[in-house]
């Protein structure tokens, strides 16, 4: 991983792409690292400054310092899970603070996240230059985004903007699709919905943040890639790839769909409570693919190869032997 010159401020850095971005800096030896998220962080790394403030109003934070390098990971993303109108809130009237923010303490490189939903979901496969069309409003509020943050970018000719389209991101304290998974199968099944060969394009976080890094220190000022490794796992090999490196005894099998959709209705008052987000939405997300090629990534020589079994290995090595 490359290291960063000068100040790194992390908005957002609460969440699990943030935490692991500011955990990697620290144990690089960066010392100079201002976390800010309206939420408090599960765990505090030492040396780390916490500030906590609403990305869609920055205007008391601290600007006595220079924020040369600012990674905006602040969204509302979880879907289903919020109202239409929360995803534009939060991620287009956030981007807009943060690009006042990223003016007022003279940042001249900027990262932000945004997602493959902008592109909408088919079984096609896109790289990056597939025109976006999105569908949700998740994916319309970040398409919107993006644009946000290319005018800051335009605005200077020594800034640099890097915007990620990441694709499912999994790793220690990811808490969502992967772990979701390997809490089914730690209960011994899985069940799949309605197929198996539905294409799921996943990334660890270790590589998203090696991917990250490298793009701010290239020539480019402008880089926009996808966030995914190469290989067009189904969910069926992310499922099978769990079990060879945990769960052997775990059983699978391939259910109808509307039995799913059925039960998934039915333990929608609980699933919250029991952390397994069954919901008829996701059952539904769990049929469409999601079939993303890291052009940009191969274009640039980084390991987009073979990397879903050494991730979970990793993961689990960070996990004392738990997907945590």
């Amino acid at each position: 991983m490359p290291q960063l010159d000068g100040p790194v401020v992390v908005l957002g850095g609460a969440g699990f792409v943030g935490r692991s971005l500011i955990t990697r800096l620290s144990s690089l030896g960066h010392r100079d690292i201002t976390c800010v998220d309206l939420r408090s962080p599960k765990t505090r790394v030492d040396g780390v400054t916490y500030v906590t403030a609403d990305v869609r109003d920055l205007s008391e934070l601290d600007t006595k310092f220079e924020a040369p390098v600012i990674f905006n990971f602040a969204a509302v993303h979880t879907t289903p899970g919020h109202q239409p109108w929360e995803y534009y809130d939060t991620n287009v009237f956030g981007a807009v603070e943060v690009c006042r923010f990223a003016r007022r303490t003279a940042c001249k490189q900027l990262v932000f996240t945004s997602s493959i939903s902008v592109y909408g979901p088919d079984e096609n496969a896109k790289d990056e230059s597939t025109k976006p069309s999105p569908v949700s409003d998740y994916g319309r509020s970040k398409l919107m985004a993006e644009q946000i943050h290319r005018d800051w970018f335009v605005e200077a000719p020594d800034r640099r903007l890097v915007v990620v389209r990441p694709a499912v991101v999994f790793g220690l304290g990811e808490g969502g699709n992967f772990t979701r998974l390997a809490k089914m199968l730690k209960k011994g099944f899985f069940p799949y919905a309605g197929r198996k060969d539905t294409i799921k394009s996943c990334i660890y976080v270790e590589d998203l943040i090696d991917w990250m890094t490298f793009a701010l220190k290239l020539e480019a000022p402008f880089s926009l890639f996808n966030g995914s490794f190469s290989e067009r796992y189904t969910i069926e090999d992310i499922v099978e790839a769990f079990r060879r490196e945990k769960f052997t005894s775990a059983r699978t099998a391939l259910l109808p769909a509307g039995m799913l959709n059925f039960a998934a209705a039915c333990f929608r008052p609980v699933s919250a409570t029991t952390g397994l987000g069954i919901h008829p939405d996701r059952i539904k997300k769990l049929m469409l693919s999601t079939n993303i090629l890291p052009t940009w990534a191969e274009q640039q020589g980084l390991s987009t190869h073979n990397r879903l079994e050494p991730a979970l290995r990793d993961w689990l090595e960070k996990g004392s032997g738990e997907f945590l």
